[in-house]
């Protein structure tokens, strides 16, 4: 039996190249053709969404799950209902947080056993480079995982360790070799040792203001990290991609590094680009991320240089924990978990800062969508609107108000930064190959997601 054909119709197709109006013609799940509405064929089902944007589903390339091992802090059903809620369509998960941590493919193969059944988006996983693996990263990189991810400084978890310099230098040539990307946490711990000898001990009620644990977490590990990092990448040519870039201060010599012609991309998050340090209330443990949300100036400074491609995309960092884990009875920075959730609300977080300064649906697309799936190798797959891609969408009002409440969150555990606030647009739908995954408050249909390898 035929498959059936269908004309998605909206006069705001959100393309890599331009927005405007089009029919994408979409048939198993794939896309056939963007083209004139006038020649959509007269065979097919047609959605005339009007003047919604029709926009690519958005891929985050740096999402913690936690399943298996930790699915009370969040899991593959409950993240990617919240990523479906949020515009996300494809996930691409850390090794970290889950037990085992994914540094073998006995672990990873774990993982795609816990996620048969329970995903309403797509999915893949990084792989973890950790003090001594370095005899993991090839068979990894052969059982499909699209890059690795490691730990300049202790990750907050004891199974996924840091990497040490000399461990980091043994496992390069390996890492050259795959040609795949490593995500690198950049921060050094001397640095933060040494601000920490300025600083209350760790009884003291100081440590309920937010400007302690910022100046805990000082720029000069993240600069000491990427200077570092950046010397390396010249010596081994290897694919090197900076996590969370939190300070601004790091951007000309990235910029620098760059131009030279080093294979370096850079991400920042939805909540380095809206919130700032000044407005951190004490005992806001819900903000703590690390690295830390820095001043206002920095977060202009660093949308600057998302302007310019210093920093090529915008990730979550969603990094969800049980309520308790973030101490909101005592409000104590330094013992609470540091880490923001986010899936559900980083489109319209992003596009309220992005359309006040002139920013368009195009430049979110390609933050948020096609850097992110190129960063992961998907980009033949995802991130864009385009013929033989897989008809992933989301249907985006630009203009709603949304705010920010419970039932809004979809993600395990409610607890948000960003409570409260009113921000402009909303997702009204999410397309998953064809098939609407979720509508308005709704997730119809079943749980169809997939795995990616690379």
């Amino acid at each position: 039996m035929a498959s059936m054909r269908q004309a998605w119709i909206s006069q705001r197709v959100i393309t890599p190249m331009a927005e405007h109006p089009a029919a994408v013609l979409v048939e198993d799940g794939i896309i056939l053709d963007v083209c004139g509405i006038s020649a959509v064929p007269s065979d097919a089902h047609i959605r005339d969404v009007g003047e919604l944007p029709l926009m690519p589903g958005l891929v985050d390339s740096h999402v913690h799950i936690n399943e298996p091992g930790r699915t009370d802090w969040e899991g593959f059903e409950t993240a990617t209902r919240a990523a479906a809620a949020g515009g996300y369509t494809t996930l691409i998960d850390m090794p970290l947080n889950c037990l085992p941590e994914t540094t073998t493919v006995a672990a990873l193969e774990a993982k795609r056993a816990a996620a048969q059944g329970k995903c309403r988006v797509d999915w893949m996983s990084w792989g973890g480079a950790v003090d001594g693996n370095a005899d993991h990263l090839q068979p990894l990189a052969n059982a499909g995982v699209p890059g690795y991810k490691c730990f300049l400084v202790y990750p907050g978890c004891e199974g996924f360790t840091s990497i040490d310099a000399a461990n980091l230098e043994a496992a390069l040539p390996i890492l050259a070799q795959t040609g795949l990307p490593l995500l690198v946490h950049a921060e050094l711990q001397g640095p933060i040792d040494a601000a920490g000898l300025a600083l209350p001990n760790a009884e003291n009620p100081a440590w309920r203001q937010y400007a302690t644990y910022l100046a805990s977490r000082p720029d000069e590990a993240e600069l000491a990290a990427i200077a570092m990092l950046i010397d390396l990448c010249r010596r081994y040519r290897f694919r090197l991609h900076i996590v969370h870039l939190a300070t601004a201060q790091a951007v000309e010599m990235l910029r620098s590094a760059k131009a030279k012609g080093l294979p370096i991309t850079v991400e920042t998050c939805p909540h380095y680009l809206h919130l700032y340090a000044e407005a951190i209330a004490d005992g806001a443990t819900e903000f703590k991320c690390a690295p830390p949300v820095r001043s206002q100036a920095n977060r202009e400074a660093l949308w600057k240089a998302l302007a310019a491609g210093v920093i090529d995309l915008v990730a979550t960092d969603h990094s969800p924990c049980p309520p308790a884990m973030k101490r909101k009875e005592d409000g104590r920075f330094n013992t609470a978990w540091g880490g923001i959730a986010s899936l559900s609300t980083a489109l319209p977080v992003m596009w309220t800062e992005a359309q006040a300064r002139g920013f368009t649906l195009r430049d979110i697309a390609r933050w948020m969508s096609g850097a992110p799936a190129a960063l992961a190798g998907l980009r033949h797959r995802v991130g864009g609107i385009e013929p033989g891609r897989d008809a992933n969408f989301i249907l985006f009002d630009p203009d709603a108000e949304t705010i920010v409440t419970e039932d809004l969150l979809h993600y395990r555990h409610k607890v948000s930064p960003y409570m409260g606030e009113q921000l402009r647009g909303r997702v009204r739908e999410t397309v998953l190959r064809g098939h609407t995954v979720y509508a308005d408050g709704n997730f119809p249909g079943d749980n169809r997601g997939l795995e990616y390898k690379r």
